[in-house]
């Protein structure tokens, strides 16, 4: 998989198949479009059907829980096919409308790649476009949190001592930040001492950092470093090669980019937001097709 930072968002080479979701794409008697479950199945990361079919539970109760119709995006699409022995069974099988497709990803693993393409390709267009940019940002930060997570975890195993866990991580941003570390950072954009750094930064900031974390990751693992300081200085060196990237393509520098308002609003804003998801008309219908004017 390869991995460039582009602007404003982090754009990620899809992995063999993720492309295939056009072709994938079927239409049915009615004429709208549908995707097999079972042929989804694997381009969504998942290897058995039966944590398949989990999500595409908890897809059809968010279905209902936003105001669509479930029969409208989950049709039962079961079949017979033959075993060895001559017997026969179910091969049990769902017809998706995109929104039904678009929940099972957004009920996926956040940090699969599969998932990210997923989300991205299935996104269903609201009458909401606040709440979709607030959804991104509140994806993201979580994203964030477990790549943090995962690196920490990935530094200890490459010899950093949790009394260094501070030092090791300020010394990526002080590669990304143009030798800024958290408190300094903090202190130039205003961002109060108690909030946490990566709580007051919008999608663009996250991004970038998100990019930092995961290949300052991939690195100690794929070189095998071992050594608190060796491990240190790596992280430094990817931090600024995210801030070399970044110039290089005409970006705004991380340590310029305003601070946003606290991650907690944002939750608090989504979490006051009507349950109702008000979808357009097409997308409504799935896949019964697009509704017949009265």
């Amino acid at each position: 998989m390869r991995t460039v930072f582009e602007g404003r968002l982090l754009m990620i080479d899809s992995p063999p198949g993720t492309d295939r979701f056009e072709d994938l794409k079927k239409l049915n008697e009615y004429g709208a479009e549908y995707w097999s479950a079972r042929e989804l199945q694997p381009y969504l990361g998942y290897s058995q059907w039966r944590r398949f079919e989990s999500a595409i539970q908890k897809a059809m109760l968010s279905c209902e829980a936003s105001g669509n119709k479930k029969e409208n995006h989950f049709a039962s699409a079961g079949k017979m096919v033959g075993l060895g022995s001559g017997a026969q069974r179910e091969s049990q099988d769902f017809h998706l409308s995109r929104f039904a497709c678009y929940l099972i990803a957004q009920n996926g693993d956040p940090r699969k790649p599969e998932i990210a393409f997923a989300q991205k390709y299935f996104a269903v267009q609201t009458r909401r476009q606040e709440i979709a940019a607030d959804t991104e940002r509140l994806a993201l930060r979580q994203q964030v949190g477990e790549e943090f997570k995962a690196l920490s975890s990935a530094a200890q195993q490459a010899g950093v001592q949790s009394r260094m866990f501070g030092v090791f991580h300020d010394a990526g941003y002080k590669g990304l930040y143009g030798g800024l570390g958290n408190a300094q950072i903090k202190q130039r954009k205003n961002i109060p001492a108690k909030d946490a750094l990566m709580d007051r930064m919008n999608s663009t900031e996250l991004a970038a950092n998100q990019f930092r974390l995961t290949q300052a990751r991939d690195k100690l693992e794929r070189e095998g470093v071992q050594g608190q300081e060796a491990a240190i200085r790596l992280h430094n060196s990817v931090g600024k090669e995210v801030r070399a990237a970044i110039k290089r393509i005409g970006g705004t520098m991380p340590e310029d980019l305003a601070p946003a308002e606290h991650i907690k609003e944002v939750k608090r804003r989504i979490n006051d937001a009507p349950a109702k998801l008000a979808l357009e008309d097409r997308d409504a219908s799935g896949l019964l097709g697009k509704k017949p004017k009265s």
